[in-house]
């Protein structure tokens, strides 16, 4: 044993880790070349310029992107500013996971649950006002996005905090909030001053993975976005799936348009905060030492309603599966059944779970001896598919599935699954790997292990607890993805997520809340077993006993 891990030098470790990476990445390139090449055609832009849905759909799709990205900054932000540095930000990050684990098809139907209506809030207000029928509301579906665009800020409110938690936790930042402090400033003028000049530069690329996800997302869009014409990214889709060539040149032009509407805000954004930089005024030393209590106490009450919200839409999906009848105005079921539990198909879960796992156990390994080996200054490469639109990725994935011949099969699907769960899996674990004491690894080093094996058998089982979280955040974006399992499963390997989502378009209610508990209950399973592997094996550390 001993000798076989002293072949793996640095050189062999570092040939591993480029070429892992490159198995992931490298087949999209000529996908996307494939994928794209007929949008390119003067006749497909003609087609698409003559369409009259398109028009309708990009105006969907900016404003609920648009909008959604802004709110999500405004609830990240404000929660950030009123509860750091303190003990309600230490529980937030314990809870964090919460918001995380649960996958944005499932909350798109159970927020349609909540505020159809016929939904829960109609509800409640009928008991108050004395309703007897559903009043006419388009809260759902409506045709400007404005329900999607709000499912997408409360989601992505949570992957900005996230974010925001890792930025924070580096002690350069603390300490810098520790001496505003000191010197007198109050919390909201350290935040203004000091800190959020220094987070918004680095707040750029999440802020461009969200309005990416913004830009191409489906399942969400079939759900609660309009309906005729959808959004740009639900006709690109169906255009795509379409058997006419000419429908599929335009699919292909308007994929163009999304990566355009991708680059051009953002450079935007980028000159705007430049000119905001330079015509900014200096500080002026003067010092406010009581905050804006009203403001931190609005911002406390926000972090908590977004946890009350994702309550409210896992107990609505619940009590759904479990209705035996529930008519309006009624706050809730006549009585609770298993019926819908029993009819349920569980094939699409126990796919979902098997191409969760093998998607995490791949790229565990990969992540590891990348941020281990790999070449550290190409890891914006690793990061691109969260700030490229899904779509034209999902698109250039089937094209060299199918140039592969592996469209349809398993193997296929697991390799799409990849192409995003890698990079959150790195992006987990860059954190906690740059914060580790390399004195350990020195001392394993000078006691005659060999790099591998000092890593191996000192770092990363010291590294236990991100090594969790990661699995546990790979295993949830893969039981999230909906357009790489449509393109690349070919029809063949049905999951909650497309299951979800096809029901949705017309089907049983309490079927449909089924499968859409089980797209939240696995993550929830999966964080919960990461959580109490940390604990025993805190409690169980050789050495400790």
């Amino acid at each position: 044993m001993a000798a076989r891990i002293v072949l793996l030098d640095d050189r062999t470790m570092t040939v591993l880790a480029i070429a892992g990476v490159a198995c992931v990445l490298t087949p999209v390139l000529p996908g996307l070349y494939w994928a794209l090449q007929p949008g390119f055609s003067a006749h497909a832009w003609a087609s698409l310029l003559a369409n009259n849905e398109w028009p309708q759909a990009l105006r969907a799709t900016l404003v609920s992107t648009v909008l959604s990205t802004a709110l999500a900054l405004i609830m990240a932000g404000g929660i950030a500013s009123a509860t750091f540095p303190g003990r309600a930000w230490t529980v937030l990050g314990r809870r964090l996971s919460l918001l995380l684990a649960v996958p944005h098809a499932a909350f798109a139907v159970g927020l349609s649950f909540l505020i159809a209506p016929s939904g829960w809030l109609a509800r409640l207000i009928a008991q108050l006002i004395g309703w007897t029928t559903p009043p006419a509301w388009v809260t759902v579906q409506d045709p400007y996005g404005l329900s999607l665009a709000v499912a997408l800020a409360i989601k992505e409110s949570g992957f900005l905090l996230w974010t925001l938690f890792a930025i924070l936790g580096e002690r350069e930042v603390v300490r810098q909030m520790t001496v505003a402090r000191s010197l007198g400033y109050s919390r909201a003028q350290a935040w203004r001053l000091i800190l959020w000049p220094q987070l918004l530069p680095r707040l750029g690329w999440p802020l461009v993975a969200v309005f990416a996800y913004g830009l191409s997302v489906v399942d969400m869009a079939v759900i609660l976005g309009p309906g005729t014409p959808p959004t740009l990214a639900v006709l690109v889709w169906r255009w795509l799936n379409d058997a006419s060539p000419y429908l599929q040149s335009m699919g292909s032009a308007a994929i163009v348009v999304l990566v355009v509407l991708l680059v051009l805000p953002a450079c935007c954004a980028r000159v705007v905060w430049r000119l905001v930089r330079q015509r900014s005024a200096l500080p002026s030393g003067r010092r406010l030492l009581n905050g804006s209590p009203a403001l931190e106490c609005r911002s406390v009450w926000l972090q908590r309603s977004l946890f009350v919200i994702t309550g409210l839409v896992v107990g609505s999906l619940l009590l759904w599966s479990l209705a035996r009848a529930w008519f309006f105005p009624a706050l809730l079921p006549d009585a609770l059944i298993l019926d819908a539990w029993l009819r349920a198909d569980f094939a699409p879960f126990l796919n979902s779970l098997e191409f969760g796992v093998l998607a995490c156990l791949i790229a565990l390994p990969i992540a590891l001896v990348w941020l281990e080996w790999g070449p550290a200054r190409f890891n914006a490469v690793l990061y691109a598919p969260l700030i490229v639109p899904a779509l034209p990725l999902a698109v250039g994935q089937y094209s060299a599935l199918l140039h592969l011949d592996l469209d349809g099969t398993a193997v296929g699907l697991v390799w799409t699954h990849l192409l995003w769960v890698l990079p959150y899996m790195v992006l987990t674990l860059v954190g906690p790997y740059r914060a580790f004491d390399v004195r350990l690894v020195t001392t394993a080093r000078a006691l005659g292990h060999t790099r591998f094996s000092a890593c191996l058998f000192v770092k990363w089982p010291m590294l236990a607890k991100p090594l969790l979280a990661a699995l546990a955040i790979g295993f949830s974006v893969s039981i999230a993805q909906y357009l790489p399992t449509l393109f690349a499963g070919g029809g063949r390997f049905a999951t909650v997520t497309t299951e979800a989502v096809a029901l949705s378009a017309g089907g049983n209610r309490r079927i449909l809340a089924v499968q859409s508990f089980l797209q939240v209950l696995l993550p929830l399973a999966v964080f919960a077993l990461a959580g109490v592997s940390q604990q025993w094996s805190g409690r169980h550390r050789r050495g400790l006993r």
